[in-house]
């Protein structure tokens, strides 16, 4: 993707007064949930929002371990200064870093790699105190740390016990009528028609409603990245995008349906793209990433995040589409195994948090 810096600096620069003279703009306020506190999600939290310029960024997490991150990546303590509303958030100096002072506290700081009850509970707090963060106005968009999906679920905390990823949860408390994941970088923007889904689901959950959402939401996602007329391939399910009903029905019965009512939707919201397909996955993401494609509809979890990962791992940022508010992610987990070492790579939550300032900027 293009440098996190340049784009946050564009972001937070747009704006003319009368007379074509250009007016200074506040840095839009990105509220960020620093993730499992076991993994290294706070650590590349800090290393992120301390290194890119023009956004103001609030970490939404436990003090105590956002000030252990910031020693281990090496981040001045003073450059940590918790924050309780707008005003405070308004008076942080350049290369400041707020800490939301309503975050939930743990009991004692967390063991690396180890996360118990009371870290998924933590977790499942941030991410919807930061949440609302932005549903109030304090911040402009939402950035998420890498969580434990299944710390977070056996936790007991209220509301755990459905969470099957932020996609989800983010939906169901935004009551969102629709939301989509996408994945974007420089050389692949991606959206999923399925998400969360066990493999042997996908063929029934890939339905005409479903394919048209994706492929909606993905040619709005490239038209507010700057593309023109998007031009957006619907991956097949199936090998050969079914042999012509060979080696499956689902391209002619489900998929294709799903691409003229894609179409249709986008006509009737004035959006132009060029919807094509089905497409053999293998195909559909090579032309993408030589860039003869803008985007791509891929129909389950893996048949999306392999090709953007090998293409843009550490670069490539999760994107939740259909949401009132902007909310973007890094595209890596909780690496355990990295935790408390200082060597957690924070390119892809410094990506996350400028193109979440470009997102806000463009609504």
């Amino acid at each position: 993707m293009k440098s996190p810096d340049r784009r946050a600096s564009r972001a937070a620069g747009a704006g003319a007064s009368g007379g074509g003279r250009s007016r200074r703009v506040a840095p839009p306020i990105v509220a960020i949930s620093v993730g499992c506190p076991s993994g290294v999600g706070p650590e590349v939290a800090v290393a992120g929002a301390a290194s890119v310029e023009n956004v103001r960024c609030v970490l939404v997490g436990d003090e105590a371990i956002l000030r252990r991150a910031a020693r281990l990546v090496r981040v001045a303590a003073r450059r940590l200064v918790v924050v309780d509303g707008s005003a405070a958030i308004a008076q942080l100096a350049p290369g400041e870093v707020g800490v939301w002072a309503g975050s939930m506290r743990l009991s004692r700081p967390s063991a690396f790699g180890r996360p118990e009850a009371e870290e998924g509970a933590a977790q499942l707090a941030w991410i919807d105190t930061a949440t609302d963060l932005v549903r109030e106005g304090v911040a402009a968009a939402l950035v998420t740390g890498p969580a434990s999906k299944h710390a977070i679920a056996t936790s007991g905390a209220p509301g755990s016990a459905d969470f099957l990823g932020h996609t989800e949860h983010l939906g169901r408390r935004l009551r969102a009528r629709e939301v989509t994941m996408a994945f974007a970088s420089g050389k692949l923007v991606t959206a999923l028609v399925t998400t969360h889904v066990p493999l042997r689901e996908v063929p029934e959950a890939v339905s005409p409603r479903e394919v048209a959402r994706a492929a909606v939401w993905l040619a709005r996602l490239l038209l507010d990245l700057g593309r023109e007329k998007p031009r957006v391939a619907v991956a097949a399910l199936n090998p050969h995008a079914g042999e012509g009903g060979l080696l499956g029905d689902e391209e002619q019965l489900r998929i294709a349906p799903g691409i003229r009512l894609a179409s249709r939707r986008l006509a009737r919201s004035g959006r132009a793209a060029e919807l094509t397909g089905p497409v053999g996955a293998e195909t559909a993401f090579r032309l993408a990433a030589r860039g003869a494609l803008d985007g791509v509809v891929a129909m389950y979890h893996d048949q999306a995040t392999i090709p953007s990962k090998l293409l843009g791992f550490g670069e490539a940022v999760n994107v939740t589409l259909g949401l009132p508010i902007v909310r973007t992610s890094v595209d890596h987990g909780t690496a355990y195994d990295l935790a408390g070492t200082g060597r957690a790579d924070p390119r892809g939550m410094r990506e996350a948090i400028a193109l979440a300032a470009q997102l806000a900027a463009a609504r």
